[in-house]
């Protein structure tokens, strides 16, 4: 079939909009038509390069916060079927490999299959365009499209009556920003929280911290308007920068350091993690979430005070969540009014103008721009 995608065909260049031939599914796949496509900062990697070599490279198409309608199944596929509501997740699970059936699907073994962007279960591309085999960017997924074709494991059936255009949010920053709060740092009842960076993940960071039953949550943003955001999200205080942060510890913390640091920047840089180490006090949690790149070689962490405060430096990969649990829990707590996803999207794009939803994120207009696709 054609379809419409965005696709990257250089480094460093606009995404271009473009028909595309759409092979069927083959054995384990499902087609899907898209409804709407989150607009994640971390496909933007694909751009810049900074995950070069755990990224694929161009050509290829990016997205991997998605939601749609299945369309077709291909042999083999039982979890879902023609017409069912789907959210993809960004990590597939298998619930096979040692680390699904530990708990820990979000480092399910297909994860690094994904980094080849192709199908998860042949090695082969479905996307072609121009006489070209097209990649799949972050998650195998393709989400800037109208349809894509993509794994079994990569789909979570929700129920049909759920907004896709705000639950395709669940595919990556929901989920990401929530799970960092509530599972990787495990905040507690009365906890005081950093969370440094207010975009779609680090807004819902907040949610999650919110949620726990953090008594400080304090939201450190350069930008005026994320920073009011994030009070509407559930942050009692908010910084312009670490440096003032770190000036108002005797008013947020009393003095003894957040228990609780959520590193949540757009790009992540060893320095700014070194400087937000200092926010933590004795025990505390420092959970890195946002990307840092790959050819970053060290960080610049005090390392005593791994030591002698106890302090702990956590990596957290889809907020340590479960695709499987997690995006329908979310979901029914959206439903009852706990868990706000239509304040996360402040602007609405088509396809077409995929290219100025990213100018509008590099200029701090959006916590979550959304692509909304044609019915």
């Amino acid at each position: 079939m054609k379809t419409k995608a965005a696709i990257l065909w250089e480094r460093n260049t606009p995404w271009s909009v473009e028909e595309i031939e759409l092979d069927p599914p083959k054995n384990g796949e499902v087609l899907v038509k898209i409804a709407a496509s989150g607009m994640c900062h971390s496909d933007e990697h694909l751009v810049t390069g900074d995950l070069a070599g755990a990224t694929p490279e161009p050509p290829l198409i990016g997205g991997h916060e998605g939601a749609g309608v299945v369309l077709e199944v291909g042999p083999g596929v039982f979890s879902v079927q023609p017409g069912d509501h789907v959210v993809f997740g960004f990590v597939p699970a298998c619930g096979r490999c040692p680390s699904c059936a530990e708990g820990h699907s979000n480092l399910c073994d297909l994860g690094a299959i994904t980094a080849t962007g192709l199908q998860l279960g042949d090695g082969t591309s479905r996307h072609h365009a121009q006489g070209k085999d097209l990649l799949l960017g972050i998650g195998a997924l393709g989400t800037f499209a109208h349809h894509t074709v993509v794994n079994e494991a990569s789909c979570i059936k929700i129920d049909n009556d759920l907004p896709l255009d705000k639950a395709c949010l669940m595919g990556c920053g929901v989920v990401t920003g929530w799970g960092s709060a509530v599972y990787a740092a495990q905040v507690q009842p009365g906890d005081t929280v950093a969370v440094v960076g207010v975009g779609g993940i680090g807004a819902n960071a907040v949610q999650g911290a919110r949620l726990a039953g953090a008594r400080v949550i304090a939201a450190i943003d350069p930008i005026e308007f994320k920073r009011e955001k994030a009070m509407e999200f559930g942050a009692t205080h908010t910084h312009s920068s670490i440096d003032e942060a770190l000036e108002a510890l005797g008013e947020t913390t009393w003095s003894r350091g957040f228990d609780k640091v959520i590193m949540t920047c757009g790009v992540g840089n060893g320095d700014v993690l070194g400087q937000a180490f200092w926010l933590g006090g004795k025990r505390s949690k420092i959970v890195v979430v946002n990307i840092h790149p790959t050819a970053e070689a060290s960080i610049a962490v005090p390392a005593v005070f791994l030591t002698v405060f106890e302090k702990q430096l956590i990596g957290s990969l889809f907020g340590s969540g479960n695709p499987r649990r997690d995006i329908p829990k979310l979901l029914e707590l959206y439903t009852q009014g706990q868990l706000d996803l239509d304040g996360l999207v402040t602007n609405t794009y088509t396809l077409e103008q995929i290219n100025e939803g990213y100018a509008d994120m590099y200029s701090g207009k959006n916590i979550r721009g959304v692509m909304v696709y044609p019915a």
